[in-house]
């Protein structure tokens, strides 16, 4: 992660509508949640969840979780007044759906900005469709203000009549596009959803398969996803130790003079100690991000 040193391990996605769901948010252990306005709200109640979750995010109480509020497409009757809403009450980020073009981006922030929303406010970008993928190096790069990529792979595979296969191979050139277009501008990107929710086992190899490929994380539809997701994503105490004794063997090396290190038969150099020391770092801020407690304004509920 390039934007920060906050987790993104499990991400998951709260209905706007419901203010039981809202307040429940503010006591899961997950790193990130989405407030939604657009999949998980019917048309007719697109208003008033406007306003519940605009006043949820005004309330605070979240603690060190992120806070995205996913809006409605610009084009539809909804997003021009959800941007204004939510960016008056100053999210972490807002969420765009069905971005397909860098100009999506830069018309959101122009909205954002309108609004008055809080230089800290940042946008995150869906990427859920054929073109999407087609332009993810342009969208990367669009503004300043995008710090994330959302995979949206259930209505990717959709336009692009994919199979949902266990090894999700239909998906993965798309998924290496994107990751490589998020990385290529030092963004966050958090892979999709996995919809058998009940299925743990499963959904426990689909967050190696998103890790091995280098995603932050997944998004969630469940709370029962969040601790796997987070067990998923975080370093091993293998991975530590290993990463740990890579640092003292390159440093032990550097102060005899030499450039390189040997460790358990194998070379030590530069390029091994910077992931070690990023992976050490990642390690630290999930470990005090796990042992903080829960927020005040929670624990009084």
């Amino acid at each position: 992660m390039e934007r920060g040193d906050q987790p993104y391990r499990s991400v998951l996605y709260m209905p706007g509508a419901n203010p039981r769901a809202l307040e429940k948010a503010r006591t899961l252990p997950a790193d990130a949640l989405i407030l939604d306005l657009e999949d998980a709200v019917l048309p007719e109640e697109k208003p008033r969840a406007r306003t519940l979750v605009a006043d949820a995010v005004r309330a605070g109480g979240f603690g060190e979780r992120r806070v995205l509020v996913r809006i409605n497409p610009l084009d539809t009757p909804w997003g021009a007044e959800d941007v204004a809403a939510v960016a008056a009450a100053g999210p972490d980020a807002i969420l765009l759906p069905k971005v397909e073009r860098a100009d999506d981006v830069r018309r959101a922030a122009a909205r954002a900005a309108d609004a008055r929303a809080p230089e800290a406010t940042r946008l995150w970008a869906m990427m859920e469709t054929p073109r999407a993928v087609l332009n993810a190096a342009a969208i990367a790069a669009s503004h300043r203000r995008l710090e994330g990529f959302v995979m949206g792979t259930n209505d990717l595979a959709k336009d692009l009549r994919a199979a949902h296969t266990p090894d999700r191979a239909p998906l993965l050139p798309s998924l290496g596009v994107c990751l490589l277009a998020a990385r290529a501008e030092g963004l966050v990107a958090v892979d999709g959803v996995y919809n058998a929710f009940r299925d743990l086992d499963g959904f426990r190899a689909a967050c190696t398969q998103s890790r091995d490929l280098g995603f932050d994380g997944r998004t969630l539809i469940h709370p029962d996803q969040i601790a796997a997701a987070n067990a998923a994503f975080a370093p091993t105490a293998d991975e530590i130790a290993l990463a740990e004794a890579q640092v003292a063997a390159f440093d032990a090396a550097r102060a005899r003079g030499e450039g390189v290190a040997v460790l358990n038969g194998r070379i030590v150099e530069n390029l091994h100690v910077a992931i070690a020391r990023r992976l050490l770092a990642r390690a630290a801020t999930i470990a005090a991000r796990d042992a903080a407690p829960a927020p005040a304004a929670a624990a009084a509920r």
